[in-house]
């Protein structure tokens, strides 16, 4: 494979960069993969325009409690004599809301929201006694709560199972994996982010892509290789772009295989080079048996996304992606042979 990729203003050769390349290697610690299944969700609702929805419910709410509380009160069956308790519930609700819309990360507000829901249930039960005569309003407002309270532990639960990996959030199903992979490299942050944010570069380096269109701005088409019958095809896109720092991406809700991915570009001291984490968040076709296929036809997918990121160093480095096709090799024994046959193992 012939390719050529120039660094504007780098002063460097090929043979200085791959030597520059193995010096920041050798000092680098070496890759790191993991593999962690996920739990069963959904996979075209995200989880963080939900709860922005219950912060400004939250925040409607309660200010409308604190300002007209024997109102409130009366709507919702508590009765006009008890403005005390309705203020202090639109104060929670108040503070609950400005909370989840002012944090990036608003799961631990959400459980806040959680608990006061499950006060408020209580509260509206006592208005359920016979001698209540908007019991009927007590009836309707503790099943509004009710869904108030699914809604919040919902959110909540999904906001707190992906607080680890924010850049990826939003894409799951019940056979989700989720991979990552780091590598070192000899390039600075900012040349490793202006060559991975052309998504153009993309298939010289993934070896399942066959190609990315962009769309616009911020939206990209993306198609695999192989037969018309095993290409799949999708949109994505961008959720996250710092630039010199991290991409973040997923795929538009109806995609053949929902995805979500991020890279985080980590200055290495002493400017020596950068370690790229690339994280890879999707949904296998076929449910948990095409995972252990792959493996079984050496195709496991944390190992292509290694070699995808191998693949990118190469040509970031020196312009061409190594290669042993060509190469003479010895005779294979008979189960290498059987093996190449059956398509177990690679053509090399």
């Amino acid at each position: 494979m012939e390719t050529e990729f120039s660094q504007s203003g780098s002063g460097r050769s090929p043979h200085d960069a791959s030597a520059t390349s193995a010096a920041a290697a050798s000092r680098a610690r070496a890759s790191l993969y993991r593999h962690s299944p996920r739990r069963r969700e959904n996979p075209t609702l995200d989880a963080l325009p939900l709860a922005r929805g219950l912060g400004w419910f939250g925040v409607l709410s309660g200010i409308a409690a604190l300002l007209a509380p024997r109102i409130v009160g009366s709507a919702v069956g508590l009765g006009p004599r008890n403005p005390a308790v309705t203020r202090a519930a639109g104060l929670r609700e108040l503070t609950s809301g400005v909370g989840i819309l002012s944090r990036s990360h608003p799961a631990p507000w959400l459980w806040l929201r959680t608990a006061g829901d499950v006060v408020d249930l209580a509260v509206l039960a006592t208005a359920l006694r016979p001698g209540n005569p908007d019991r009927g309003k007590a009836a309707l407002s503790l099943a509004t709560v009710a869904g108030v309270l699914a809604l919040d532990v919902f959110a909540a639960t999904h906001l707190t199972r992906h607080a680890a990996h924010p850049l990826v959030s939003g894409v799951a199903s019940p056979t989700d994996l989720y991979f990552e992979t780091s590598i070192a490299t000899s390039r600075s942050p900012e040349e490793c982010y202006l060559f991975w944010r052309n998504f153009d570069n993309l298939p010289r380096f993934m070896h399942g892509l066959a190609s990315v269109q962009q769309l616009d701005e911020r939206r990209f088409h993306w198609v695999t290789r192989g037969s018309a019958e095993l290409r799949s095809e999708w949109d994505c896109e961008i959720t996250e772009d710092r630039p010199s720092a991290a991409l973040a991406w997923r795929s538009l809700s109806g995609a053949q295989i929902p995805n979500a991915g991020s890279v985080i570009f980590e200055p290495m001291p002493h400017e020596r080079g950068t370690i790229v984490r690339l994280s890879i968040h999707y949904s296998p076709v076929g449910g948990r048996l095409t995972p252990g296929l792959a493996r079984l036809l050496r195709q496991d997918p944390q190992s292509q996304v290694s070699d995808d990121l191998r693949r990118f160093k190469q040509l970031l480095e020196t312009g061409e992606i190594a290669t042993t096709h060509g190469q003479p090799t010895g005779r294979r024994s008979l189960v290498g042979r059987a093996a190449r046959l059956w398509g177990l193992t690679s053509s090399n």
